[in-house]
């Protein structure tokens, strides 16, 4: 009896030194249960209206359901997550599935808010494209099969860095197993460090435009529309830093660190760098539910416009928040 002590007390030393998934859980016990639950309902009412106004679609609307459902898909594989957190699954196929979809969707939800940003800066750098509607729709849904399209293929490109025999649970990676440095750097360059430059260049660019044109035309409505637009630019920009800065990080950090061998407490150097990267997984997965506040303001001015043009006409000239729908979500 003492021998298979021993024999599991070394098993377990031995799994504790590759893997951090006996450690408690509690972080993702208890804190992707309110993320899961506020996502799933602010998701699924911005699907239901923009499928009930598909009607009245503009290119803004496609890429804003793409988003939506986007954030959805990640939403729903959140109680996956939360299970395999009060019991850990033994590594499959289906923990690697888990996984690849969780990262598909965060960076199609990237791509998406990218192209929205450069959607915004076209539409008002060439005022006279944006009247387009017909040709900008085509666009709206190409570039979003095209975001798909290359998550997946990526996926499958690089599917051996994710592999059962790399896993110690659904969402526990084994601490000598690292991704490959070609992989990490598409991760890192392709999927933020590029869609942060393009978006800081859209927004920076967006809001001087808004703020110059606002000195030159009057209307009091119009240069208020303005202006909350231009905060609005800037907080998608802030969320998408303090969303998506945290993870990229902790993935260099946690790649390529140096192992600490001797680990016996959450003190070291490796514990910090391991709880850094729960927090940061966590902060990346809350930007499904801040996207709908975007989804909230586009479609309540929408709704609003619609409503005011069935009692009267716009003034000529005048700008409404439905001329200015495509510097916001």
């Amino acid at each position: 009896m003492s021998g298979l002590q021993q024999e599991s007390k070394e098993f377990d030393k031995a799994r504790d030194g590759r893997c951090w998934a006996d450690e408690p859980q509690y972080f993702q016990q208890v804190l992707y249960i309110p993320v899961f639950l506020l996502g799933l309902l602010l998701n699924v009412l911005a699907v239901t209206v923009l499928l009930l106004k598909r009607r009245q679609w503009t290119d803004t609307h496609i890429y804003t359901l793409n988003l939506a459902l986007t954030d959805l898909a990640l939403v729903l594989f959140l109680p996956v997550r939360v299970f395999a957190a009060y019991h850990p699954l033994e590594p499959s196929d289906f923990c690697s599935a888990m996984v690849s979809i969780h990262y598909i969707n965060m960076y199609a939800s990237i791509f998406t808010v990218t192209c929205i940003s450069v959607h915004r800066y076209l539409s008002i750098r060439f005022p006279f494209w944006a009247r387009e509607r017909s040709t900008k729709k085509r666009i709206a849904v190409l570039v979003c099969t095209l975001i798909w399209v290359t998550l997946v293929s990526l996926c499958l490109v690089f599917g051996s860095n994710n592999t059962p025999e790399k896993l110690c649970t659904c969402y526990s990676r084994r601490d000598e197993e690292r991704l490959s440095l070609t992989f990490l750097l598409v991760l890192v360059i392709l999927g933020y460090v590029l869609p942060l430059v393009t978006m800081t260049f859209c927004s920076i660019q967006t809001s001087c435009i808004l703020r110059t044109s606002g000195e030159h035309q009057s209307g009091e409505e119009t240069s208020v529309l303005k202006k909350t637009f231009v905060r609005l630019v800037t907080a998608n920009w802030i969320v998408f830093v303090v969303c998506y800065t945290p993870i990229h990080v902790a993935m260099c950090l946690v790649e390529y660190h140096k192992v600490d061998v001797d680990r016996t407490s959450w003190s070291s150097l490796e514990g910090l760098i391991h709880n850094f990267r729960e927090v940061a997984e966590w902060i990346a997965t809350t930007n499904c539910c801040l996207d709908s506040f975007g989804y909230y303001f586009l479609l309540r001015q929408y709704l609003k416009d619609e409503s005011q043009s069935d009692s009267a006409s716009p003034t000529r000239g005048r700008a409404t928040s439905t001329d200015l729908m495509n510097f916001t979500y």
